[in-house]
């Protein structure tokens, strides 16, 4: 038995594969051991931990673009952590790195999934948002993919998270009108008066799509796409010819019974055949992205061109912070419900 003064590593497992929206009984808190590094490991102590949809994917045993995480596992999750012990040249006691180790206070990396951030990086927790996966998911798929050019319209699904926040300043910055949706009149007001979207309309309105068509009179030229459901419906019809969508998540179907493998019982109307019908007729790029494909080749471009943006405040960052990693569950469960606004971020270490 572990004596209660030797150092323990709480950690979060997945409890249980959800049914529909998790909960909190999905999860289980563990305390284990320290682990050591062997040779060619690092032993990492997390500081920061990254909230992000995607999780909701992973909890599921679903054939997916990644593994699903195994039942009594921790869960995946970015992280920002300090190199405690090392046994791989190039990385030092002290370092602060960017790393992957998932829901708990300490992991063992191989070093390949490892950046080491900058010496005096002043806020940390932005490796994990505006200038991480959240700010290069944004990126990328606006300017990749979207290219949005001068005067065209572009509207922003989920428009108060950190891609969308990200997404919506970017375009405004290439001279593009800007079209938010968010969940709330609260974060509508945020959206247009702290992020300077042009309009931000909220998505439970009964009269959405109705404000969506007045807020676009000249219909759409780029959509970026993470929600799907009644958005995607009031966006499609007013597409102008050779729109793109830039396709990086879909949050209003996480919950859906056919993402865990299942059957979905209740399917409401087939869209596809419309929707391909509008493909062709208007000649619609629709392109899916995974993000972690893309760091190789652009990562180091994107930051070349996002850091200064920050630094002098032409993007403007928001985070949702949460303290403790035993919250991080409940926080989890909150974002899949829209409660949070801006990046959310646990704080497990100082």
């Amino acid at each position: 038995m572990n004596s209660p003064d030797m150092p323990q590593n709480r950690r979060i497992v997945l409890a249980s594969r959800p049914s529909g929206a998790p909960t909190l009984a999905n999860f289980r808190l563990e305390r284990v051991p320290v682990p050591r590094a062997g040779a060619g490991q690092v032993l990492l102590k997390t500081l920061w931990l990254s909230l992000d949809p995607y999780m909701r994917g992973r909890m599921s045993a679903a054939p997916s673009y990644a593994p699903p995480v195994a039942v009594g596992d921790v869960m995946v999750g970015g992280t920002v952590a300090r190199v405690e012990q090392s046994g791989i040249e190039g990385y030092r006691p002290g370092d602060i790195v960017l790393s992957y180790g998932g829901w708990q206070d300490y992991a063992v990396s191989d070093g390949t999934d490892l950046m080491v951030l900058p010496a005096g990086m002043s806020h940390l927790s932005r490796a994990l948002g505006v200038l991480g996966m959240p700010g290069f998911t944004a990126w990328y798929g606006l300017l990749k993919i979207g290219a949005p050019k001068a005067g065209e319209t572009v509207v922003v699904a989920a428009a108060s998270g950190p891609v969308g926040a990200v997404v919506g300043q970017l375009a405004r910055l290439h001279g593009a009108t800007v079209v938010g949706v968010a969940g709330g009149p609260e974060k509508c007001r945020r959206v247009r008066e702290e992020l300077g979207f042009d309009a931000c309309l909220d998505h439970r309105a009964p009269d959405f799509a109705a404000q969506l068509a007045a807020a676009c009179p000249r219909g759409i030229d780029v959509y970026f796409e993470s929600v799907g459901g009644k958005v995607f419906d009031a966006v499609l019809p007013l597409l102008n010819t050779f729109a793109r969508i830039p396709v990086c998540g879909l949050i209003a179907h996480y919950n859906d019974s056919v993402y865990d493998g299942g059957v979905n019982t209740d399917p409401g109307p087939d869209r596809l055949p419309a929707f391909m019908g509008q493909i062709l007729i208007r000649r619609l790029r629709v392109q899916g992205f995974i993000i972690l494909e893309h760091y190789s080749e652009f990562y180091a471009e994107f930051l070349h061109d996002m850091q200064p943006l920050v630094e002098s405040g032409k993007i403007r960052v928001f985070e949702d912070i949460v303290d403790g990693l035993e919250n991080a569950p409940a926080a989890f469960i909150g974002m899949l419900e829209g409660k949070n606004s801006g990046k959310l971020l646990v704080k497990v270490s100082s």
